[in-house]
């Protein structure tokens, strides 16, 4: 026979997601706004995976690692945004209880490492230039990859298997718009000592190295174009590294007043704006920092458009 337990863990089914608003005209208006962004969130980092994978030009390690960026924030942002749309036409804002383990999946734990690999890569090119080719060759930058996917794989399922530890009962109301980890912590009416520790410690660990790596690496850049006597070689090696900058400073501040910022230092509403700008905006502005301030992405799509005109 179950024990209580289990028969109050089995009986939820379901949670209950509170949302960003209750504002019925507030809802309409988010929903069109946040239907704006994921299309051109899809639109943005397919057409940069498209047009890397197409160019010859870009065939480079750095455009690889960035179609691969361009695939993780795809996936993220689709593991949220088409349930909080959803949610926001309906009375009664529900996800499944598989649902949830599948948004914990998409801990965004391989963007970090995919910046991480980034940074390392554009250490190699301007601070080793001439042995660039093999120590970026093809087989180190898969292995790269396979690290950083790796890594961002054991992290989720170290969420699943601690979110799968826990037990619910009455309560499944999560004040929030997708199953974000620490809300199901309180949510929770089982010890959660345990869980908490082991996800704090895998998403902690990913993240330390990412930050260690990205920081040891531009502080080598920096040396290195401080010490170049061209004026033109220090603007080129600066232009090559502003937009994965702007996107490392996108991506780890709001990650830092999301979950290292105490909370007693903003309000919940101000928690939920927040996580829309890191698991929706970031997404959709990653393509577009790219293109915009890369010559080199410019050029391969005018390139790109003038033949599909022309053939």
């Amino acid at each position: 026979m179950d024990s209580p337990v289990d028969r109050n863990h089995t009986a939820v089914s379901e949670f209950v997601l509170l949302g960003l608003t209750q504002d019925p005209v507030l809802r309409v208006i988010l929903f069109v706004i946040i239907l704006c962004i994921y299309l051109v969130t899809i639109f943005g980092n397919l057409s940069t995976i498209i047009l890397i994978r197409t160019s010859s030009q870009l065939h480079h390690p750095m455009y690889f690692f960035l179609s691969h960026l361009a695939l993780a924030d795809m996936g993220s942002s689709s593991s949220v945004t088409p349930n909080m749309l959803v949610n926001f036409l309906v009375e009664r804002n529900t996800i499944s209880f598989l649902g949830c383990g599948f948004q914990l999946c998409f801990a965004r734990s391989s963007e970090c490492l995919l910046l991480a690999v980034m940074a390392y890569d554009r250490f190699v090119a301007i601070c080793n230039p001439l042995l660039y080719s093999v120590k970026m060759s093809t087989q180190v930058c898969v292995q790269l990859l396979l690290v950083a996917y790796t890594a961002g794989f054991l992290n989720a399922f170290s969420y699943v298997i601690c979110f799968c530890s826990l037990f619910f009962f009455r309560h499944n109301h999560i004040n929030h718009f997708f199953c974000d980890f620490a809300p199901l912590l309180e949510l929770s009416c089982s010890d959660t000592s345990i869980p908490a520790v082991v996800s704090s410690f895998s998403a902690g660990s990913i993240v330390a190295v990412a930050v260690t790596v990205i920081a040891v690496s531009y502080i080598y850049i920096l040396v290195t174009i401080l010490k170049m006597r061209s004026v033109e070689g220090r603007r080129k090696a600066f232009s090559t590294c502003t937009s994965h900058l702007t996107v490392v400073t996108l991506f780890y501040g709001t990650l830092t007043f999301i979950y290292v910022m105490p909370k007693s230092s903003f309000s919940t509403d101000q928690n939920k704006v927040l996580s829309v700008f890191y698991m929706v905006v970031i997404p959709m502005l990653n393509p577009l920092i790219y293109s915009l301030r890369n010559n080199e992405m410019k050029g391969a799509l005018r390139r790109e458009l003038c033949r599909k005109s022309f053939s």
